[in-house]
């Protein structure tokens, strides 16, 4: 069990779980790819030249000795944590982009495992919702901060044209992510989102 993904004769990737080997999803969707690749590249950009530095998916994280996944994307401040075929230790932000196959083990066993290592920040993607739930670090767990929901300029300017009782608070409505690390930096979620091709969420929850 020396391997953070794990190889048979298909070539069907899998994942170390409180020591119990666990398959992975083979293939993502376009929308996955678009999205994981979206969130690299904006970390990626903002991180250049700093201490802290993005990985995309696909890199295998060795959490501790019974976890060992393949996070959809990473941002490590620790340059030591840093291996020549894998990052070891609690990166300081995670990201995982859920799907049907996985949801369960991001928000549950690998939910706590981040936790319990010392992940500082956790974001669970929800390309259907097109949200993102940024939990923080509190005493060795993992705490929800807030929950980011994409909204189109159309969607936006129809609930400002709402009547008051019926309008989202403006809270509900922050389409950037404030990053605390390496000097912080800012994750609007049009660039997340904008190509993800679900309808609107706005008009069907309203």
């Amino acid at each position: 069990m020396g391997e953070a993904a794990v190889w048979d004769d298909n070539e069907i990737p899998m994942e170390l779980i409180n020591g119990k080997i666990v398959m992975m999803s083979p293939r993502p969707g376009l929308d996955h790819t678009r999205v994981s690749g979206a969130i690299y590249r904006i970390f990626s950009n903002a991180l250049e030249g700093k201490r802290c530095e993005a990985f995309p998916d696909g890199v295998d994280l060795y959490l501790d000795e019974k976890n060992h996944f393949v996070p959809d994307g990473m941002i490590v401040c620790d340059p030591s944590q840093s291996k020549y075929d894998r990052v070891v230790g609690a990166p300081s932000l995670v990201v995982e982009v859920l799907s049907p196959s996985t949801a369960s083990r991001d928000r549950g066993d690998k939910f706590d495992a981040y936790g319990k290592a010392g992940v500082q920040e956790y974001w669970i993607v929800d390309i259907l919702g097109r949200s993102i739930d940024v939990y923080r670090q509190k005493d060795g767990r993992l705490v929800m901060n807030h929950v980011y929901q994409y909204f189109s300029p159309e969607e936006l300017a129809e609930n400002a044209g709402r009547e008051e009782h019926f309008r989202l608070h403006p809270e509900d409505t922050e389409q950037v992510i404030t990053v605390d690390l390496c000097g912080g930096f800012k994750v609007p979620l049009a660039k997340i989102f904008a190509r993800v091709l679900y309808g609107s969420f706005l008009y069907t929850h309203l």
